[in-house]
């Protein structure tokens, strides 16, 4: 589609896709034709790129990127959780259902 094209994965909040969506429909019936919301992100990102010295824009990024840094700095804080472990002192979880299954030796 385009001449030089990169593949980006995005996490965003449900509610702004929500938005997005919704605009997206708006702009298919106001232009009579598909608008999917990849275009509608693509047209956000691009148009609000125009506008750099935005002070509302620079803010929300100001936001977004506290937020980033408040949740990573938290998530250092937190004990890693290791899979099968427990929180009291690393103790194997006890098997949910009783028995142990047994284990069957081919011949």
């Amino acid at each position: 589609m385009f001449e030089r094209e990169t593949r980006v994965l995005i996490v965003l909040p449900q509610d702004l896709v929500d938005r997005a969506r919704g605009f997206a429909g708006r702009a298919t019936v106001s232009l009579k034709l598909p608008v999917s919301l990849q275009i509608v992100l693509r047209a956000l990102i691009e148009e609000g790129l125009k506008r750099p010295a935005d002070q509302a824009l620079l803010a929300n990024v100001g936001r977004q990127a506290a937020t980033v840094r408040r949740i990573r700095s938290e998530a250092r804080r937190r004990p890693a959780v290791v899979i099968g472990q427990d929180h009291r002192g690393g103790r194997p979880r006890p098997r949910v259902g009783g028995r142990r299954p047994s284990r069957r030796v081919e011949k």
